[in-house]
């Protein structure tokens, strides 16, 4: 099991979006997928349409050292299963940053899940910040997937979620931590802003820009308000149609790694 960040510090700029309906996507092509919910706002928990249940999330696990493997659940949709968040995860910040192993904490707790051969991959869907919960998930995650959005102050959170990545490499938390991809979202076609932004960002980062790029819709905002992903709620629009295609890009990135590291 590979494990996936999504993450960057700021809002808005469809992160969780993109976690959600990349991992249904994935599923859809027979891809095992743990979607894990480590954001206290719990948007991909109410996102699938689940609720928020006290002793849900990881929190025991992360705190009192419970198996993870016991707040797995289920989804409807074939091959996707989910860890929930849930607001006790606010106080998971705290108690960990109490703790020596903050950092290192995530990628123990991952442990069992990674030697399990139940899932191919786990995405972490991380909360737009720079505390404990999100560090951690870069510090045990094999890769990231930073979603910008296609404005200006996307730039900005490129440039620190960068910098925050090299960070974890270099003190040695996750040394091998991979950016391997950065998705461009609410793309607006109509606008030079949009198209520009993704010049510079395809620019400066070449191929680790993903080629899809995910549009504007006002399907794709309102999903989370009906608790599905978009390949639920409108199967032939416009966003379930780019967000297929990014899981396709997605698979054939990792089938070209895994042939090239054979």
């Amino acid at each position: 099991m590979r494990t996936i960040a999504i993450s960057n510090q700021k809002g808005g700029v469809g992160k969780t979006t993109t976690a959600v309906n990349l991992a249904a996507c994935l599923t859809q092509r027979g891809v095992r997928v743990l979607l894990i919910d480590l954001d206290p706002q719990a948007n991909a928990t109410s996102g699938l349409g689940l609720a928020r249940e006290e002793g849900g999330s990881l929190y025991s696990a992360l705190v009192e050292g419970t198996d993870p493997r016991q707040v797995i659940r289920s989804t409807r949709l074939p091959n996707l299963s989910i860890i929930r968040s849930h607001q006790d995860l606010a106080g998971c910040e705290i108690e960990l940053a109490r703790s020596g192993n903050h950092l290192s904490r995530l990628r123990e707790v991952l442990a069992p899940l990674r030697t399990s051969g139940h899932f191919d991959y786990a995405i972490l869907d991380t909360a737009p910040s720079l505390g404990v919960l999100m560090t951690g998930a870069l510090a045990a995650s094999d890769e990231l997937i930073v979603p910008i959005q296609c404005e200006y102050y996307g730039l900005e959170g490129l440039s620190n979620i960068v910098s925050i990545t090299q960070k974890i490499r270099d003190c040695g938390a996750n040394p091998n931590l991979l950016l391997e991809g950065i998705v461009m979202t609410m793309h607006d076609g109509r606008a030079n802003l949009s198209n520009q932004v993704v010049n510079d960002v395809r620019n400066y980062f070449a191929e680790t820009v993903y080629k899809t790029i995910i549009p504007r819709t006002i399907r794709l905002g309102e999903t989370p308000s009906f608790g599905k992903s978009i390949i639920e709620y409108e199967p032939s629009g416009r966003g379930a149609i780019a967000y297929r295609a990014l899981a396709d890009e997605f698979i054939a990135r990792h089938s070209e790694t895994a042939a090239a590291a054979a």
